[in-house]
């Protein structure tokens, strides 16, 4: 089987559709930001437990 290589060169989608699409993305993020932040928190408090500092 020979793989053949595919260039997209347009895609046409309504604006409204577009708009639709992308608060879609913009609400899905939000639970991703929340677990990156508390993500973040907990390897942040990590280290700053190593380092021993806030006593």
């Amino acid at each position: 089987m020979e793989k053949e290589n595919v260039v997209v060169i347009d895609i046409r989608m309504p604006f409204i559709s577009m708009v639709v699409f992308m608060v879609k993305w913009a609400i899905a993020s939000i639970p991703a930001i929340i677990i990156l932040a508390l993500l973040f928190a907990l390897i942040a408090g990590f280290m700053g437990g190593l380092g021993g500092y806030g006593y």
